[in-house]
């Protein structure tokens, strides 16, 4: 159930308190000690599908499958995001892993940067292959990969959103 109006005013109070506790200036911000993200493991239910999807319909070329060390017979296989990071997955065959499900701790969406020209070309893709997206604030597509996780493709430079610095 949504939050109420009386609930989403508290909410913001609370974020506002914790932006003004724990959000320093960029200038006083101390440097990060991570050099980005290796990788981002999601789960495949069909391992050509998901090469197909991510690196023909998405743009990601797909740059290695090997046999997963933790599951004897599960393939985990890797796509160039850019800037040397990577989506990887895992098929888990024999457990049956139900449908994709939005849990604590669990993905809500993984958004991948693009340059605009890019951008446009993946969104000519996709409706080539009839995948149905959702467009918002002018540089944002939102869909659903063959497993359900939820993708957006964003037109920003990393580091920015929607023309503000996040980073």
């Amino acid at each position: 159930m949504a939050p109420t109006e009386t609930e989403v005013a508290q909410l913001a109070e609370v974020r506002d308190r914790l932006r003004a506790q724990h959000l320093h200036p960029a200038a006083n911000r101390p440097a990060t000690v991570g050099r980005g993200i290796h990788h981002t493991a999601l789960l495949s239910g069909d391992v050509e599908r998901t090469i197909t999807f991510y690196q023909d319909v998405l743009g990601f070329p797909l740059t290695e499958l090997i046999e997963n060390r933790d599951y004897p017979g599960s393939s985990h296989f890797f796509f160039d995001v850019g800037n040397g990071n990577a989506v990887a997955f895992f098929d888990l065959p024999g457990l049956d892993l139900g449908q994709y499900a939005e849990v604590l701790g669990g993905l809500h969406h993984l958004a991948l940067s693009l340059t605009p020209g890019q951008w446009d070309a993946a969104r000519a893709r996709l409706d080539r292959a009839g995948v149905q997206y959702q467009l918002e604030s002018g540089s944002s597509m939102y869909f659903t990969d063959p497993d359900g996780a939820r993708i957006e493709l964003i037109a920003d430079d990393l580091g920015e959103m929607y023309g503000s610095k996040i980073g």
